[in-house]
């Protein structure tokens, strides 16, 4: 454990930080999760609106520095493909 006040601080400075990364991370999961859903469930529409979000969420976070810039475009490339095959 940390003796150095400035030490003690930059742990919950990190503890805030990480929880905060991992909330936005799993957001993206989740909107990624629901594209897929509805390729899977062949809805083009659904798929289609369902992949606005997740785009918008995937550049927030990446616009955050959570995600590589190339990492988020790579995502969103990879979804907008998969929707654009049905």
């Amino acid at each position: 454990m940390a003796n150095i006040k400035s030490a003690k601080k930059r742990i919950k400075v990190i503890e805030t930080k990480t929880m905060r990364n991992k909330a936005i991370k799993s957001k993206v999961k989740t909107m990624i999760k629901k594209v897929d859903a509805a390729i899977e469930a062949k809805d083009k529409a659904a798929a289609e609106a369902a992949l606005k979000v997740a785009i918008s969420e995937i550049n927030k976070a990446a616009s955050k520095g959570i995600y590589h810039k190339n990492n988020a475009a790579r995502k969103v490339s990879r979804l907008t493909l998969a929707v654009n095959r049905l």
